[in-house]
């Protein structure tokens, strides 16, 4: 029983974003529970490369190539997905971005596109989902927050505020579609070694800032939010709904 729980055989899950970094460990920890992985993006290049490297893992990903951030792109991607993979079982929206500068000095354009990518994406994409997910009575959404989700630091304020916004666009996605058999959360990751932090990774002074702030000592490693995803995404989770699961090395619960 404790095993079937976990079991994602035969679920078919879209990760958005997913060529690289959190949202491709993701799609690979789904993969190896049994689910048909789609690995999403915007660069048709990525996108191709990235699935002839699961492939030759022995992993059968497919691919979508749409604009997460564009609704009619959505729309085609989510309709394609649908007609000639299947329905859509499991939704992780990971696609994101980062842009660093003091916030005075903030750029208005760089403003609207984190919008556009961390926030506007989760609703065009989980809504198009969602339209297919509630005639059937079923379905998974996690959606990827941030530590940011709870805390600020200096240069990154529309970052955090985009993802204080995903954690409660969770509860309100919670609050509408759970009548409808859905389960929505989110996952809070603290701070990890990806492309999106090479900037923090790679310098030594704010290493050693998070190894002190971090109880566990260390940065995390992206295979560590598989648990939590195949958590969500599983039978496991089925009375779990509009949370946030932090994933941060105790980072949220200490001062």
């Amino acid at each position: 029983m404790t095993t079937t729980l976990f079991d994602l055989t035969g679920r078919i899950a879209l990760v958005t974003g997913s060529t690289q970094g959190i949202g491709l460990a993701l799609a690979e920890g789904l993969a190896a529970q049994g689910a048909t992985i789609v690995i999403n993006g915007r660069d048709p290049n990525r996108l191709s490369k990235t699935i002839e490297m699961l492939q030759d893992k022995g992993i059968p990903a497919r691919g979508s190539l749409f604009d997460a951030t564009d609704r009619r792109q959505v729309d085609h991607g989510i309709d394609s997905i649908e007609t000639h993979i299947g329905p859509i079982d499991i939704l992780v929206n990971n696609a994101g971005m980062q842009f660093r500068a003091p916030l005075e000095d903030f750029p208005p354009e760089q403003w609207d596109a984190l919008i556009r990518t961390n926030l506007t994406s989760v609703f065009l994409v989980s809504q198009t989902v969602a339209r297919r997910m509630i005639p059937r009575g079923r379905g998974k959404i996690v959606n990827i927050g941030s530590v940011q989700s709870e805390l600020a630091r200096p240069s990154i304020a529309p970052y955090a505020a985009t993802k204080g916004a995903v954690r409660n666009l969770t509860r309100g996605m919670c609050a509408d579609w759970a009548k409808h058999g859905l389960q929505v959360n989110a996952i809070g990751p603290g701070y990890f070694r990806t492309p999106l932090n090479r900037a923090l990774t790679e310098n030594p002074e704010f290493s050693a800032w998070l190894e002190n702030r971090t109880p566990a000592g260390r940065w995390g490693e992206v295979g560590e939010l598989v648990g939590a995803a195949v958590f969500l995404s599983s039978d496991a989770s089925s009375f779990v709904n509009g949370q946030m699961l932090y994933v941060d090395g105790g980072i949220t619960a200490t001062v």
